[in-house]
């Protein structure tokens, strides 16, 4: 299997793992079937979608490839019938964003380095393609942000991206630089939904509040 074929792959199951993350906060809502394709639209091609227009790719990746579109649908309709199935729709929510940030704070990155951009840039465009799609889902269902818990989640972007511009840049990284970079944005989040790992907080001097 070469290279394309497996980034196309892991695109792919980004989009679908946001995409059900996006149907199941409709489910938390109580949307209609209309409702989750809507919104596991939105979520699953979201970043991606901004990544593209700033990048000025000339062709957005889900115009150029219906299948992305494809498997909004699918995995929005099929958590239709199955999000019934979990005791819990915040705890599945917030490990499928996990996944999906994870994905694409790597994937966003590597599109950014095909298309030449700046390293500082391309490390900004992974962080940007994992989390603007769950800002666009929690904004319009009114929900408090993931983007602002108080927990890790961009930290754990930062670290996906960052950590595949340094081991793509070395010889011997070439081929693990996709998987470590993925398993290492979502080891730290992940560990951040179990232990609610946090940075600290800003703290005005003297004590004086807001």
């Amino acid at each position: 299997m070469s290279i394309d074929t497996i980034i196309f792959t892991l695109d792919l199951l980004g989009v679908a793992v946001f995409a059900i993350s996006g149907a199941l906060a409709a489910a938390e809502k109580r949307l209609d079937i209309l409702g989750f394709v809507l919104f596991g639209t939105i979520t699953g091609i979201g970043g991606g979608t901004v990544r593209d227009l700033l990048l000025q790719t000339g062709e957005v990746f889900w115009i150029g490839n219906i299948a992305y579109l494809w498997v909004c649908i699918g995995a929005s309709v099929a958590t239709w019938f199955l999000a019934h199935l979990f005791e819990s729709l915040r705890t599945v929510l917030l490990w499928a964003d996990a996944l999906g940030l994870a994905l694409f704070s790597v994937l966003g990155t590597q599109k950014a380095l095909a298309w030449d951009a700046p390293l500082l840039v391309a490390i900004g465009m992974g962080m940007m393609t994992a989390t603007f799609g769950s800002l666009i889902r929690d904004g319009l269902l009114g929900r408090p942000p993931v983007l602002l818990e108080p927990d890790i989640y961009v930290t754990a972007a930062a670290l996906g991206a960052v950590s595949y511009v340094v081991l793509a840049a070395q010889d011997w990284g070439q081929g693990i630089a996709l998987p470590l970079a993925v398993a290492a944005a979502f080891a730290l989040r992940g560990a951040a939904i179990l232990f609610d790992l946090r940075l600290p907080k800003y703290r005005p001097r003297g004590g004086q509040e807001s």
